[in-house]
């Protein structure tokens, strides 16, 4: 369910749909949770609101692209653990 929102205005239900339907096809792969219609006489103002989208932070760990470590076995583990973090100092 998309909330929508018509400032400055009315529309009837049948063009609140046709901007659903619209934002649905512009952004197939986002979660909508809500649009602002603002009605400026003959035009109107398109606002989306996306859910946010959760991310895994990736790292490079022993020469692997990895979120967690959960899945390495012990040897990798202690590749891990032994490992030397370098810095640069001016």
């Amino acid at each position: 369910m998309v909330n929508v929102n018509v400032k400055n205005g009315e529309m009837s239900q049948e063009e609140i749909d046709a901007y659903i339907r619209r934002a649905h096809e512009l952004y197939p792969g986002k979660t909508i949770e809500a649009i602002d219609l603002t009605v400026d006489g003959e035009f109107v103002d398109v606002d989306y609101h996306f859910a946010d989208v959760p991310f895994q932070r990736i790292r490079r760990i022993t020469g692997y692209l990895v979120g967690t470590i959960d899945r390495f076995n012990n040897a990798k583990r202690a590749e891990v653990t032994d490992r030397v973090k370098h810095s640069i100092s001016a």
